[in-house]
């Protein structure tokens, strides 16, 4: 994908909302966000790890301002169902302002189409070889390109309703194969050497790369998400070589804002529905600390615990 649109010029005053689609059953113009972020046209994009997916959950990460929400249907327990509704709340609760992008578990055709008839982005993980790239690439194509094997959803896309088509030069197929997003996920010592190959094969058709450090660090018999082991940092230098090489977006997390883990990253997710729940240890340890033990029958008060001073008016959330 080459081509550069005028779309990054409206992101300032609509975000993802300059890349949706005529429908928001349609996949947003995510190729192209991509590519204008990794140009530098607009700001690396910006998201939201949805671990455990649920449409309640999604309704209001889709209303944050951010540029993409993570559904990971991989190491969820959700079906198909709950997966396309979640996908559609995001588009329809952010009115296109926020796109969604699954995290499909495996490389089965199905899978592939599930996710991408929902009207999403996909990203694939653990892929190793060139001829596991070349499958996921054909899955998630229609027609000729790359020799395509995705199967027309007759009741997702239907004429005159959510198949208006972006360019009506071409066909609507057409269209949404330039619009959904694929990024592949490469996560183990094999995958990294092979990337140089992948990428020459299908760097076409792949629109950015995330390595997955826990999964790679686990196939080298390493232990943690991170570490300065001399194989472990030759193999990363030569994962980001390999990207500078073929002109590839890196993607990646910066939890916890450590900044330094994402200005290289063109698609980076830095906070996530787990992340926010772990992060209320603290205040489970705080009220341990200031919510003491006291006879409730007696007439008195305990001692004045320390506090924050919030009126029932100022909080920021009523359960």
């Amino acid at each position: 994908m080459n081509a550069t649109g005028s779309e990054h010029l409206e992101v300032s005053t609509r975000g993802m909302q300059a890349y949706r689609a005529p429908s928001l059953l349609q996949p947003h113009k995510a190729r192209q966000a991509l590519l204008d972020a990794y140009e530098g046209r607009i700001g690396p994009l910006i998201g939201f790890y949805l671990a455990l997916p649920t449409v309640p959950t999604a309704r209001i990460a889709a209303q944050l301002g951010l540029d993409f929400v993570w559904v990971d249907w991989e190491h969820s327990p959700c079906g198909i169902e709950t997966m396309t509704n979640v996908v559609h709340a995001i588009h329809e609760c952010s009115e296109g302002r926020c796109m969604a992008f699954v995290r499909v578990p495996g490389h089965e055709h199905s899978n592939i189409a599930f996710a991408l008839d929902a009207g999403a982005s996909i990203v694939v993980p653990q892929v190793d070889t060139v001829e596991q790239a070349e499958h996921i690439i054909s899955a998630a194509k229609y027609g000729a390109v790359r020799n395509g094997r995705r199967s027309a959803p007759p009741a997702r896309l239907i004429p005159g309703l959510s198949a208006t088509a972006i360019d009506a030069s071409r066909s609507i197929w057409e269209n949404v194969n330039d619009q959904a997003a694929v990024i592949i996920q490469i996560e183990s010592e094999r995958g990294v050497k092979n990337l140089d190959a992948i990428l020459t094969s299908v760097g076409d058709q792949v629109d950015a790369v995330w390595v997955g450090t826990l999964d790679l660090r686990v196939s080298m018999g390493l232990d943690e998400l991170w570490g300065e082991e001399p194989e472990f940092r030759e193999v990363m230098r030569l994962y980001e070589e390999t990207l500078r090489k073929h002109k590839k977006p890196n993607s990646g997390q910066c939890f916890h804002e450590n900044w330094a883990l994402g200005v290289d990253k063109t698609f980076t997710v830095v906070t996530g529905d787990v992340v926010a729940l772990l992060s209320q240890r603290s205040t489970i340890q705080n009220a341990r600390q200031n919510l003491p033990a006291w006879d409730k029958r007696q007439n008195s008060t305990p001692a004045k615990q320390n506090g924050n001073g919030l009126g029932a008016e100022s909080q920021p959330l009523s359960i």
